[in-house]
């Protein structure tokens, strides 16, 4: 970004000050509001929930908020920059929350990146929230971290980076399939980027039916029998890559018919998208910039072209998701974000696109039907 465009952006921030706050939801009238709100009235409420914590989710702020949570350890793609440089993204995502689906959200964020740390303090602050939204926590921690707060806790936890990602990537592929007029579930897939992003994708795509996927890290492709793979890794390598390519994004590239990109600026090069299968399909995510830039991508051969950014058609942002989810999740109590929940709401996203082409084949992130879409596939 230029220096006058991020002048500009400073000065708004620091003008602004804080982008949320808090509201009361009743009125402090006079003293009957005082003894009714606080004491002595708050002392009946505090001793019933004592004896029934269940009842929290109706009575209190724990109805309708989500702490979204964040150790700063892969803010975006500016990598591992620590809370105070998470707080703005987080205090954005609660921007979110609050102006899409009507959830009270709130940023907190730690000053520790030990996994056993951070799972206790959540687990800490748990009682107070009816979700948790994890956020920009790093490969491979993030991981663990979740599966245990998911396991331990019972309130919907959900890493966005992991899940809203791959859900509306598999809504925008759905879509994608038709335009380009090709059996979903046969499409050859090539995942750029094997981080907290790229597995939960492999895994969604793999879970709708799509057996040939190539994943690729740093070092080249995934594939069974790699002999440096770390514990998830492995465990993709038993699931992906069926034809067992091996190499780099070039071997990997030639005859696919899709290219997600979860992974850094100018990773896919014009020649390798031209070895693609005929009427390729290339989701270039990175952000702020993508992997290979949407007419070079046309260009080369590709027909549908989906980035994250929004100066671009096809806008695969996971805003389209996380607050519908969570609407979802908070208005009927869930307690989990199955595999089951996320299919669904792929499938709820990419419907609202009745007739998909190559430069609309995911709703907009102001379409007014997306929050209730999404919210109504949470059971």
């Amino acid at each position: 970004m230029d220096t006058k465009s991020s002048k500009k952006i400073l000065a708004a921030f620091k003008g602004q000050g804080a982008r949320i706050e808090t509201r009361a939801r009743v009125k402090l009238a006079g003293k009957k509001d005082f003894s009714l709100w606080y004491t002595p009235g708050v002392g009946v409420a505090s001793l019933h929930l004592a004896a029934h914590p269940e009842d929290a989710r109706k009575m209190s702020v724990k109805k309708n908020s989500v702490a979204v949570i964040s150790d700063g350890s892969a803010v975006l793609g500016l990598g591992n920059i620590g809370p105070y440089g998470a707080l703005p993204v987080m205090e954005g995502k609660a921007l979110i929350f609050k102006e899409k689906a009507g959830v009270d959200a709130w940023p907190l964020v730690l000053n520790t990146q030990d996994p056993e740390e951070i799972i206790r303090i959540v687990k800490a602050v748990a009682p107070s929230f009816g979700g948790i939204n994890l956020e920009d926590i790093a490969a491979p921690h993030c991981f663990e971290i979740e599966r245990r707060l998911v396991e331990d806790l019972d309130i919907p936890v959900m890493h966005d980076d992991q899940h809203g990602t791959a859900i509306v990537v598999l809504a925008g592929l759905l879509n994608a399939a038709k335009v380009v007029k090709k059996n979903f579930k046969d499409l050859k897939i090539v995942i750029s980027g094997a981080g907290a992003a790229g597995t939960a994708v492999a895994k969604l795509l793999f879970a709708a039916g799509i057996r040939d996927i190539v994943l690729l890290d740093r070092v080249g492709t995934i594939f069974a029998g790699r002999t440096d793979l770390h514990t998830h890794k492995k465990e993709l390598a038993g699931l992906m890559n069926p034809r067992r390519v091996e190499g780099g994004l070039a071997e990997a590239m030639q005859g696919a018919d899709g290219f997600i990109g979860l992974s850094g600026k100018g990773v896919l090069k014009a020649e390798q998208v031209a070895t693609m299968s005929p009427r390729g399909i290339v989701f270039a995510m990175a952000n702020p910039d993508p992997e290979i830039l949407p007419d070079e991508a046309k260009k080369a051969g590709a027909m549908v072209v989906a980035t994250g950014r929004s100066d671009f058609p096809n806008q695969i942002n996971n805003a389209l998701v996380f607050p519908g989810i969570f609407r979802g999740a908070l208005d009927k109590s869930v307690k989990k974000i199955t595999e089951e929940t996320k299919l669904r709401a792929a499938r709820a996203l990419a419907a609202l696109v009745s007739k998909p082409t190559a430069a609309k084949i995911i709703p907009d992130l102001l379409d007014p039907r997306v929050v209730k879409a999404v919210a109504r596939s949470v059971l």
